[in-house]
């Protein structure tokens, strides 16, 4: 049992990383805070004043402050619906016994340690292009006119490219809550003579509860920042720019930092409202 000194002395162990990992989120989010209350232009002058609330006013009051929560939150929703079917699909078939099993789930996997600018370059490039792309060889293969995906269908095309990159996250955590499932319970329901979609139904989806919450939960923290698939792909252009674009254009061309840190600031207080969201809807599961 520990001791009152083995508990002091395992905290002053510990206090200079907790003290360096307080200063790495605060530092920042402080600067955010101050930078947004004044009007800071680098290259224009420097700081030139407390202006209060006028960066959070003239953010909100954008003609493209609304759309583009509207964008991020399809985005973000697009792909969790995406990511979620076809990776209990994926780890559902993966868990099957099959020859090369292992090489099969390293290749499912492997989209997931591509760089995102460099995954927006190949699917671009070599996927969606109008004319040399594989999906315009292959509608003119069937006869059809040829797509052109990033305009035509620019938010639908950058939703398919990020959920090729998080498909093989949703599957890795799927794929081991399966392999965690008691075998006994689809044995004795497979001798009661229960059907396959009846025992995937009342068996492995309810098992899969806690995994699919972990899942949703953490594809949102980090799909709410989106940007370099936007970047390379469409620049913002056709409908597709979400939030952490506009707070990106916004600073780009108008070169104010205070104006682009009152959109930081609607960005975190927007993923706070997703996260407790998401927490009451989906997170009891993870007490059940």
């Amino acid at each position: 049992m520990a001791t009152q000194q083995s508990r002091s002395a395992a905290r002053l162990m510990m206090a200079p990383a907790v003290i360096l990992l307080l200063g790495w989120m605060l530092i920042p989010l402080t600067m955010t805070l101050l930078f947004s209350f004044k009007k800071y232009l680098p290259l224009r002058g420097g700081d030139l004043g407390w202006v209060g609330f006028d960066n959070y006013v003239r953010f909100v009051s954008s003609s493209s402050f609304w759309p583009s929560i509207q964008v991020t939150l399809m985005l973000v929703g697009g792909v969790l619906a995406i990511t979620v079917v076809f990776g209990v699909l994926l780890a559902v078939l993966l868990s099957q016994p099959m020859w090369g099993q292992g090489i099969v789930r390293i290749l499912v996997i492997a989209p997931f340690f591509v760089m995102p600018t460099v995954s927006a370059l190949v699917w671009k490039n070599m996927f969606m292009d109008p004319v040399n792309g594989l999906f315009a060889h292959l509608w003119k293969f069937f006869g059809a006119e040829p797509i052109s995906w990033l305009s035509q269908a620019s938010l639908q095309s950058i939703t398919m490219i990020v959920s090729w990159q998080w498909l093989p996250f949703a599957t890795l955590i799927l794929l081991t809550a399966i392999q965690s499932l008691d075998r006994e319970q689809l044995e004795a329901a497979e001798m009661d003579g229960a059907p396959p979609l009846k025992r995937f139904g009342y068996i492995t989806l309810p098992h899969l509860g806690r995994a699919i919450t972990v899942v949703v939960l953490i594809q949102t923290i980090f799909l709410l920042g989106i940007f370099a698939e936007i970047f390379v792909t469409t620049q913002g252009s056709f409908g597709t720019k979400t939030l952490t674009y506009l707070i990106y254009q916004r600073v780009l061309e108008s070169q104010n930092v205070g104006l682009g840190s009152a959109g930081g600031v609607y960005a975190i207080i927007l993923a706070n409202i997703v996260a407790i969201f998401l927490m009451r809807i989906v997170g009891k599961n993870l007490d059940a």
